[in-house]
C-alpha cells in the first residue's frame, strides 16, 4: 500500500539488462555458485568469456546496484560445448552457432519474467549478425524452462560423450533463428 497518495513502487522495477563490465564479475560469481553449485565456474572463467564476446554478455542491475542476474554467449562450435570452468583461448575458427554459455538469476528475481527480454535480446543480434541458431547445455533439469524459449532437445552423434561432465540430466539444445 502506497502512502501520501502515491503509487506503490516494485522494489525490482528499476532493473533493466545491460552489458556487462569487469566490475560486474564478482557479482556474477556469486550469483553462478547459487545457481549452479554443482557446475562450479570461477571468476577467470566469466572474465575470459567476457573478453571474447563482450558484445554477448549482460547484468541485469538496477542504477547504481549490484548485478541480479546474468547471461553470457558467444561463438561456439555446433554440435559441441566447451568443458566446464575452463579457459578459452579464442572463438573457434568453425564457430557456427552463438552458445548461450549461461543465463543465471538470483532467487529474488526468479519467476518474475527477466530471462525472456535478454534471451529475445540475444536472439535478435545473434540474428542480425548472420548467426543460424542458437545453443546450450540445459543442466538442472532446465529443459522445460528452455523450451519455453524457443529451444528444442536434440542429440548429435558423440554428444552424450561431450555433456558426461555436465551431469546426467544435462542436454544440449538449439533454437533455429531466421537470418
Amino acid at each position: 500500500m502506497a502512502l501520501h497518495g502515491g503509487p506503490a513502487r516494485h522494489p525490482l522495477s528499476g532493473l533493466n539488462w545491460r552489458t556487462m563490465t569487469v566490475a560486474d564479475l564478482d557479482a556474477v560469481t556469486a550469483i553462478a555458485a547459487i545457481g549452479f553449485p554443482d557446475h562450479f565456474e570461477g571468476r577467470d572463467c566469466f572474465a575470459n568469456r567476457l573478453g571474447l564476446n563482450p558484445s554477448g554478455c549482460f547484468v541485469l542491475a538496477g542504477e547504481g546496484t549490484a548485478p541480479v542476474g546474468y547471461l553470457v554467449a558467444y561463438p561456439w562450435t555446433e554440435h559441441a560445448a566447451p568443458a566446464l570452468d575452463t579457459l578459452i583461448s579464442a572463438i573457434p575458427d568453425d564457430a557456427a552457432v552463438m552458445y548461450l554459455h549461461d543465463l543465471a538469476l538470483a532467487l529474488p528475481v526468479r519467476g518474475a519474467g527477466w530471462s525472456r527480454p535478454v534471451v529475445e535480446r540475444l536472439a535478435q543480434e545473434a540474428r542480425a549478425a548472420g548467426w543460424p541458431a542458437l545453443t546450450l547445455v540445459a543442466v538442472n533439469d532446465a529443459a522445460p524452462f528452455w523450451e519455453r524459449h524457443g529451444f528444442v532437445v536434440i542429440d548429435p552423434p558423440g554428444m552424450a560423450d561431450k555433456l558426461a561432465s555436465y551431469g546426467a540430466d544435462a542436454c544440449y539444445m538449439i533454437r533455429r533463428l531466421t537470418v
